[in-house]
């Protein structure tokens, strides 16, 4: 900020001339009354002269200017499906119509009574008539809330302490279905074929008067990984099952990761330490690589020895499963309404959709409407692991369920509702958008894309929808698209029928990633509509041979050629002579043909190929030649290779490709 001599003179209430003797005594340098001061010299003349910096004298603003720095006013909130028309949001709006469509207008936009607006279009104009347009709460929202309506009355009903629940992991035939069995007393080992778990079990176990413990006893087979995954992913506590004799394999280091990316603790069981010549310290050893340190070194992870066997430490490991369930301090509350995890679900023959469901929180009631991932149901019974039927299973209770409108995944979780129409209606809303869903994420591809993927070797099948105007034509069509597979594409028919092309053809060819061949038939609007919008491949023939031969022809192409040799002349090495700059000569006699210059040659000896390439240099006594005729001595070098003796034959050839054709 700068000021001149006569406006800071005024500003102090003195003259110029004697503002000008106060600076020059200031040491300040100043000419006259026009001179220009920076900031800090005027503040320390007013500080000198003891006077305060003049205010700005405040204009009254005007009414227009004290409206405008108003805060806006707060906007109504409006609960509106999208997308809406123009009709649907004037009536929204309380607004005329034609004002609207005025408005749009304005704004570049050209839209009819009836015609939907995009999202932020509605958002803009709703915010130019004091309103915010807000999506009313989803039906799947509405049921959530519903749900969590009981869990304000948790702190009133106060929480109690919850059984853990405990997952057996490790490596394939380590041990942990056969610990599990000498925990429950049972023989779960000998149901399962071959001595290994093929499916995820949930067992509740009671150890005397300490406590309980939910296991899960996932399968240590590498094909299912995913499985113990899950099994991670809803427990407390992870048990990491060890083969003294083995060590750490590759599924006890995924069962690790596992075990971590779900953030829960993990305790080491050393199995099968009867056996003799066992080293506990390597297996530790192990594991410290791992990220477990033992307690023994120092360590956070409990690890100790057991025998599923002979029951050696089995009772110490229980205790330590209920001395860290205790630190976790596990709680829940009984009276809220089941929430839980789906391990496992199955479709038998007698009960329809079964579901192994495990309560994390409330209790879970015969005859509750659950909502789990796409399906819904009403509780008809529930089984624990023994057998026996519950009517009611609280947390930490694995059961059973019998009910359900379908398989449910496992890992989804579950919850109560109280609404079964409403959770009928989301279950078919969300089947229905998770058709979509894969329909637009399916990927469509001409022929020419598929042929890409074909040659890629990516794709080895091509899919064929066909539709023809009599059942005769079709049969023929197909027959002769059959003959075309050969063992590197196979050409099959998803679905044939009489008739136009219509909708249902290309929403199936969509799903399939098929191609749809019309004979003699017509593509409904519909499904021309479709087609052009989901790219969906649509050829249109007269006349069987063309369709054949059009497909033909272009997998043809795609087949790699096949190189063949045409013979030329061979010659017969008779002297070898070594020349400076040129490297090795083979002195030769044509016996058979002619040698190219141009062409390729083989180096043969004792009926063996040493050498194929191109010929370096051909001469005839001191001439290069462009080729030697049956019954020439020529010298031939060949290039990249010296090893060459008297006796080789030396063949000249051309290769020529030759398109190969699809058999039959």
């Amino acid at each position: 900020m700068t000021i001149r001599v006569h406006k800071l003179a005024k500003e102090l209430g003195i003259t110029s001339k004697d503002l000008i003797v106060r600076l020059k005594k200031l040491g300040a340098k100043v000419k006259g009354h026009m001179s220009v001061l920076d900031e800090e010299t005027a503040e320390i003349v007013r500080h000198e002269i003891g006077a305060s910096p003049k205010k700005k004298e405040v204009k009254p603003e005007s009414k227009v200017a004290r409206f405008e720095k108003k805060p806006p006013a707060p906007k109504k909130a409006l609960e509106a499906d999208l997308p809406l028309t123009t009709k649907q949001l004037a009536t929204k709006l309380n607004a005329k119509p034609n004002d609207l469509i005025k408005i749009l207008m304005k704004k570049g936009i050209f839209a009819t009574l009836n015609q939907n607006l995009a999202d932020e279009v509605v958002f803009e104009i709703a915010g130019e008539y004091g309103y915010e347009i807000k999506k009313p709460p989803t039906l799947e929202e509405e049921l959530l809330e519903e749900h969590k309506e009981t869990g304000h009355r948790e702190e009133k009903l106060g929480s109690v302490i919850r059984t853990p629940i405990v997952t057996l992991m490790g490596h394939v035939d380590h041990g942990k279905t056969s610990l599990l069995d000498y925990i429950r007393k049972t023989k779960i080992t000998a149901k399962e074929k071959g001595g290994i778990t093929q499916h995820i079990g949930a067992y509740e176990v009671e150890i005397g008067q300490k406590g309980r413990v939910t296991f899960l006893d996932t399968p240590g087979h590498q094909a299912f990984t995913a499985m113990r995954a899950r099994g991670a992913n809803a427990t407390d506590i992870v048990v990491l099952v060890v083969a003294a004799d083995d060590g750490i394999m590759p599924q006890t280091v995924e069962a690790i990761d596992h075990a971590k990316a779900a953030d829960v603790p993990i305790v080491v069981a050393i199995n099968k330490c009867d056996l003799p010549n066992i080293s506990l310290d390597k297996i530790k050893r192990q594991l410290s690589e791992r990220g477990l340190m033992s307690e023994e070194w120092g360590g956070k992870t409990i690890t100790m020895a057991v025998s599923a066997k002979t029951g050696e430490g089995i009772d110490r490991l229980l205790e330590m499963l209920l001395l860290e369930a205790e630190l976790l301090e596990l709680k829940s509350n009984p009276e809220l309404r089941a929430r839980g995890v789906v391990v496992e679900g199955k479709l038998s023959t007698g009960g329809g959709p079964v579901a192994t469901v495990l309560v994390k929180n409330g209790t879970l009631k015969v005859g509750d409407v659950i909502l789990s991932g796409f399906h819904y149901g009403r509780v008809k019974a529930m089984i624990n692991d023994k057998g026996k039927r519950l009517a009611e299973a609280p947390p930490s209770t694995p059961v059973e369920i019998l009910g359900l409108s379908g398989v449910p995944e496992a890992g989804d979780e579950f919850f109560v509702v109280r609404d079964e129409k409403k959770a009928r209606t989301l279950s078919l809303l969300k089947r229905e958008e998770q058709r979509m869903g894969k329909l637009r994420g399916m990927q469509r591809m001409s022929l020419e894309e598929l042929y890409k993927h074909i040659k890629d070797g990516t794709i080895k099948e091509i899919k064929v929808i066909i539709k023809g105007d009599v059942q005769g034509s079709i049969e023929a069509l197909k027959k002769s698209l059959d003959e075309l597979s050969t063992k590197e594409v196979k050409l099959s028919v998803t679905h044939m029928g009489v008739g136009n092309i219509n909708e249902s053809d290309v929403m199936l060819a969509l799903v399939s990633g098929a191609i749809v061949i019309g004979f003699h038939v017509k593509v409904e609007p519909k499904a021309e509509e479709i087609s052009r919008k989901e790219k969906v491949e649509i050829k249109l023939y007269n006349v069987i041979y063309e369709a054949v031969a059009d497909i033909k022809a272009a997998l043809e192409g795609l087949l790699e050629p096949i190189i063949k040799e045409i013979f030329l002349g061979r010659a017969r090495v008779r002297q070898v002579f070594r020349v400076s700059k040129v490297g090795t000569v083979a002195g030769c006699s044509v016996a058979k043909g002619l040698i190219t210059r141009s062409g390729m040659v083989k180096l043969i000896r004792n009926k063996e190929v040493l050498f194929k390439g191109k010929i370096r240099s051909l001469k005839h006594v001191k001439d290069d030649i462009k080729e030697a005729r049956e019954g020439l001595e020529c010298g031939i070098a060949l290039e990249g290779h010296k090893d060459i003796k008297a006796g080789d034959i030396i063949e000249s050839f051309r290769e020529e490709k030759i398109t190969r054709r699809l058999e039959g």
